[in-house]
């Protein structure tokens, strides 16, 4: 049985300027925005792509979440793993330009086996991204300003679906102008396909700035770079798995989070068989709605985290996003039953706005209960179920929902039913959950709040 145990160290290594710091999260960020419009994408385009391959809605869902998801899931915990081991920057550009290619592929697919091989495609890709920058940001910031950057890389999950919005919306819009559009080199594409092919070719841009990146210094936050780079995948699990039900609590809350999120994709769907909708109508609408509330609900929330946290309230993290899960549930639920188009816009932003507080600062509060040696591996595994359930459990849903319980007529009651299936158990189980992180923080720091400096790790039991 080794130990690892921590110790202050003096000779830790220098954080990099706060200006280049800021720089890199700004491009993570970017990265960020094109992975959400590489993987939202695909839900304002429902309705052709059923049409032109003749899917049902049970395989629509399988395309909007399990094909993304399993991989994405699957390469999330060897790639944290890489996150603490090598060079990050490379890792996500790479990922980036993975994703990338994986999306302008999907634009020639003539097949749901062809579009679903494109997708897992995309989910190994985008599976390097967080992992690495929450590490990155962790060796860039110390441990009281790292809400404010985090909370500015998750509003790329608002500002990303707003901008797939938009931008699928004027493709949408100009490409229907034609049955179908000759391309150079990949020939004939029907509209749905060559938004597709649009909507990729950005990343491959962005990847050359992530590669040029200057790799930080890693932290050792009180335990010696030697230790850091001792642990192992086994070091993780058996870390985790001794304190199974506050990690299992502490990422259902995020897991809601990303199932009422990722039912979005639906939307398009939605107001189009409900209202009449065109998609490009929904796309525009929905872009502005999510664009205004994401950006500042979030921004708001790593404010409101840092704040709380310097007053004392030790899980500030934790219960911001608590806040956000009752506004789901009853935003999730409304929104799809409202009488017109404009009024279920509105209620969409407020269930929007739960999304948001919740998806802010997760990682913030996960950071503050594991050690540095297994950051990036923890945020990987959180990552890995949080994508998993999110894309499995919500798009798939409301398939199946659908095909077996109410009709492609009434997709807004697979919508509205969604929330309660996942929400209410969830509900019954905040109080437990919160008090579950506290009693980890307080074992952890010894009762300290943030408002003093932090001056005790967590010592990582392995074996060998």
């Amino acid at each position: 049985m080794a130990k690892i145990e921590s110790q202050k160290m003096p000779n830790a290594a220098p954080y990099p300027k706060p200006s280049y710091a800021w720089y890199m999260v700004v491009i993570l960020t970017i990265a960020y925005v094109l992975s959400f419009i590489d993987r939202y994408i695909l839900g304002l385009l429902v309705e052709p792509i059923k049409a032109d391959l003749e899917l049902s809605d049970t395989q629509m869902g399988l395309l909007l979440g399990p094909a993304f998801a399993i991989f994405y899931a699957l390469m999330g915990l060897p790639l944290g793993w890489m996150a603490d081991h090598k060079n990050r920057v490379r890792l996500v550009a790479f990922g980036v330009g993975l994703w990338s290619i994986a999306t302008v592929m999907s634009g020639i697919a003539r097949n749901f086996t062809h579009l679903f091989l494109m997708r897992i495609g995309v989910g190994v890709g985008e599976a390097v991204l967080s992992p690495c920058t929450m590490s990155l940001v962790a060796d860039s910031f110390p441990k009281e300003k790292r809400a404010r950057p985090i909370a500015l890389y998750t509003t790329s999950i608002s500002v990303g679906a707003g901008i797939a919005a938009l931008t699928g919306a004027a493709v949408i819009g100009w490409a229907n102008n034609s049955s179908t559009i000759a391309v150079p080199v990949l020939g004939e594409l029907k509209p749905w396909q060559l938004t597709l092919v649009i909507v990729g070719l950005p990343g491959l841009l962005v990847a050359p700035f992530l590669y040029f990146l200057k790799e930080p210094a890693r932290q050792s936050d009180n335990v010696s770079s030697k230790e850091v780079n001792k642990a192992s995948i086994s070091d993780t699990a058996r870390y985790l798995g001794k304190r199974w039900p506050l990690f299992t609590g502490f990422v259902a809350v995020f897991c809601f989070m990303t199932i009422v999120g990722y039912s979005t994709s639906w939307g398009a769907s939605l107001f189009s068989r409900t209202w009449g909708w065109s998609a490009p109508q929904y796309g525009k609408m929905a872009g502005i709605m999510f664009l205004i509330v994401g950006p500042i609900t979030v921004n708001f929330a790593g404010w409101l985290s840092d704040h709380l946290s310097a007053k004392g309230v030790v899980d500030a993290p934790l219960l911001i996003p608590i806040i956000g899960v009752p506004i789901m549930i009853a935003g999730g639920v409304a929104w799809p039953l409202m009488p017109t188009p404009e009024l279920a816009i509105v209620v969409l932003g407020i269930t929007m706005a739960g999304v948001a507080l919740a998806s802010a600062t997760g990682a913030t509060a996960l950071l503050a209960i594991v050690p540095a040696q297994l950051r990036g591996q923890s945020v990987a595994i959180y990552y890995m179920f949080i994508s998993f359930f999110g894309l499995g459990f919500g798009p798939t849903t409301i398939g199946l929902l659908n095909d077996h319980v109410f009709s492609e007529a009434t997709l807004r009651y697979s919508m509205a039913v969604l929330p309660l299936i996942y929400g209410i158990p969830l509900l019954f189980l905040l109080p437990w959950i919160r008090r579950k992180y506290r009693n980890e923080f307080n074992n952890i720091y010894g009762g300290a709040s943030r408002k003093t400096e932090l001056t005790k790790e967590s010592n990582l039991e392995t074996s060998e």
